[in-house]
């Protein structure tokens, strides 16, 4: 990783993209490694606009909020600051680089050491450290001419205002625990402060004299764990085999739900594919769902969507599904639930469709564009091909595009894809009714956030993360409309999407939304988010991006996450309805580790890379279990004698 070009282009595009202007600051954050300050694992995304964590449950701040921090305060050559909060170090590293000598204060004594290690290692000689509680100051070190807090409390300590020399500056987030204000008091006289409010943050608590109260001591984690699990085997309704009508049966009791999210833990766990095809094929057959959206590049999914419906392909149809991860839907238990679907829209009085929400595939959404205009409008067919045209050369790598997009002449292709979309819906009531029409738009708005998905990847952060799930999101929406009043979807998408982000770590310290918090928030109880967990097993998965398919052994779950809580319950598999069982949800609403596996999967690295803090019962509104599991069967063209394309009805 080049990181001095990388840190270059944070304080670019993060810091003084974003409105610091202040040049001692913007230098020393250029100067300053930040993946120094960070945990093994985490390197990678050191530049990123995003906290990122640290020992002892802590984080390190977005780098934009310790630049704006920084310049509030004003920092001058030779000041005396004072850091409250110095967790990793990398605020009073920053500081040091400005200031004449930083005294930095962290409650925790194993931060405080790893801090003063990296100052030495760095040679910053100018940071004095020490472990205690920072909301008294430092007394013996004052006056300061700032003091920068980096932690909530509910009011301005005394103490601080007391250090605090006359024109000095001293920044802190004031409020409620979940939600602050960040402001700068301004000592004027020996009794006069002013005061300016510079807007709302989220920091974690001010613990001491002057901010909150210490945490009340709590049973050990071994003993609250051994009681949770067995709460959860009491709770726990045991899952019948997938093919056994019973198992189905389970679910009626979201029948009534709008939408039903349907998640996973890993995209190669056949357990997860097979028990999301058993529930589906229930709400469709009993409780008339029509929808069958999938994280899946809509292109692909409508070819399949039209096998399913017993339509012809189409002659200019590219092959579904060629695109890394082919396993994730190519694979034995898609192929049997889209057997049965076609099965099922033979006889059915309404039939049901299969969809894709998601943003990737450009090239083929293009394709999907002009065909159809082609069809019906040569002449805005020629239009669009030449719109289009800049961004061809990165349909088969289209992450490159990033790296094009600073040029005057890329940025046109953004508004020039919206106007495209905003013309074909335009043109709704000249254009043919039918599903040729759906696609074709539903197309258009993918190239159109496509687009916009991979400039942001460029700079990295929660940016692109959030376009994409709110893209499918929207998605979502235009087939529930399409469909018609009364409408209801079955979503099937990694946990990652399914679960409410803002009742995880990527909502809480990234600021990630994704597909589960926005149905919440637009559908409200008309909606059910089930995620899905194993312990143990096999998973098909990749080490690297675009590299091949490998069955992988899952390390058993960590000793201190949710899966390791669902496996001391020694019930192999089961269904958790956490709003039948309030005495459980409570304590599961806990944040705890849980275990993420997309389509890579790294062992050697899975607490860096695939864990992350969440809490259980908040995220979803019920979970399944299946303690060990085996990886899904990849099928192609061996399988398909010789004609993938014709997936999954080769013949």
């Amino acid at each position: 990783m080049d990181c001095t070009r990388a840190r270059s282009r944070m304080v670019e595009t993060q810091i003084a993209g974003r409105g610091v202007r202040d040049p001692a600051v913007l230098e020393a954050m250029r100067t300053v490694p930040r993946e120094a300050f960070i945990s093994a694992g985490f390197e990678e995304f050191a530049y990123e606009d995003s906290a990122l964590p640290i020992a002892e449950g802590q984080t390190i701040s977005q780098p934009y909020i310790v630049g704006a921090m920084l310049a509030a305060a004003e920092l001058e050559e030779g000041d005396k600051v004072l850091e409250v909060g110095a967790g990793s170090g990398y605020a009073a590293a920053v500081i040091s680089r400005i200031a004449g000598k930083v005294f930095a204060v962290e409650r925790r004594a194993p931060l405080t050491d790893a801090a003063r290690e990296r100052m030495r290692a760095l040679a910053y000689d100018n940071v004095e450290l020490k472990t205690g509680d920072g909301s008294g100051g430092w007394p013996q070190q004052a006056p300061f001419d700032a003091i920068i807090v980096s932690a909530g409390g509910p009011r301005i300590p005394q103490a601080l205002k007391a250090q605090l020399a006359i024109g000095g500056r001293l920044v802190i987030p004031v409020g409620a625990m979940d939600e602050q204000r960040l402001v700068r008091l301004t000592r004027t006289d020996e009794d006069v402060f002013e005061q300016d409010d510079l807007g709302a943050v989220r920091f974690v608590k001010l613990i001491g004299a002057g901010g909150w109260e210490e945490p009340a001591p709590v049973p050990s984690q071994r003993a609250r764990a051994t009681t949770l699990a067995q709460q959860i085997a009491r709770a726990a309704e045991p899952l019948p085999d997938f093919e056994d009508p019973n198992f189905g049966r389970l679910f009626d009791r979201f029948a009534s739900k709008r939408v039903v999210l349907l998640g996973e833990a890993s995209h190669g766990t056949s357990e997860f594919y097979r028990a999301r095809a058993a529930i589906t094929r229930r709400l469709i057959t009993e409780h008339g769902f029509t929808i069958v959206a999938v994280e899946a590049d809509w292109p692909d999914a409508a070819a399949i969507d039209r096998k399913a419906r017993g339509l012809d392909p189409r002659p200019d149809a590219l092959s579904p599904f060629q695109r890394f991860p082919t396993w994730m839907w190519k694979n034995r238990d898609v192929e049997a639930f889209i057997h049965w679907l076609r099965r099922h829209n033979q006889k059915a009085a309404e039939q049901c469709g299969f969809y894709g929400l998601d943003i990737y595939n450009m090239r083929a959404a293009i394709a999907a564009v002009l065909a159809y205009l082609d069809k019906v409008d040569p002449a805005a067919a020629k239009v669009a091909r030449e719109r289009y045209a800049c961004l061809t050369p990165w349909q088969h790598e289209p992450s490159a595009y990033g790296r094009a997009v600073l040029t005057a002449g890329y940025r046109e292709c953004e508004e020039e894809a919206v106007r495209q979309c905003r013309e074909i819906l335009e043109k709704q009531l000249s254009y043919a009714d039918g599903d040729d029409f759906l696609d074709a738009a539903q197309s258009a708005r993918l190239v159109a956030s496509a687009e916009r998905y991979y400039r942001t990847l460029y700079y990295g952060g929660a940016q692109s993360w959030n376009l994409r799930d709110n893209h499918m999101f929207d998605t979502l929406k235009h087939l529930l409309d399409w469909r018609g009043v009364g409408a209801k979807a079955i979503v099937w998408a990694h946990n990652s999407h399914i679960g409410d982000a803002r009742e995880t770590e990527m909502g809480q310290v990234r600021e990630e939304l994704n597909v589960g918090q926005l149905c919440r928030e637009h559908f409200g109880s008309d909606c059910a988010l089930i995620g899905l967990g194993t312990h143990c097993g096999t998973v098909a998965a990749a080490t690297d991006w675009d590299g091949a398919m490998e069955i992988k052994k899952v390390k058993p779950s960590r000793h201190d996450s949710v899966e390791r809580l669902c496996h001391d319950s020694e019930a192999p598999r089961f269904l958790l309805d956490f709003a039948r069982d309030p005495l459980l949800a409570d304590p599961l609403a806990e944040p705890r580790l849980e275990r993420f596996i997309g389509v890579i999967y790294r062992p050697e690295t899975e607490l860096q890379s695939h864990y992350a803090d969440a809490s259980l019962s908040r995220q979803f509104d019920a979970y399944l279990w299946f303690d060990e599991t085996r990886a899904v069967e990849k099928t192609g063209p061996s399988e398909q004698h010789g004609v993938p394309d014709t997936y999954p009805f080769g013949v």
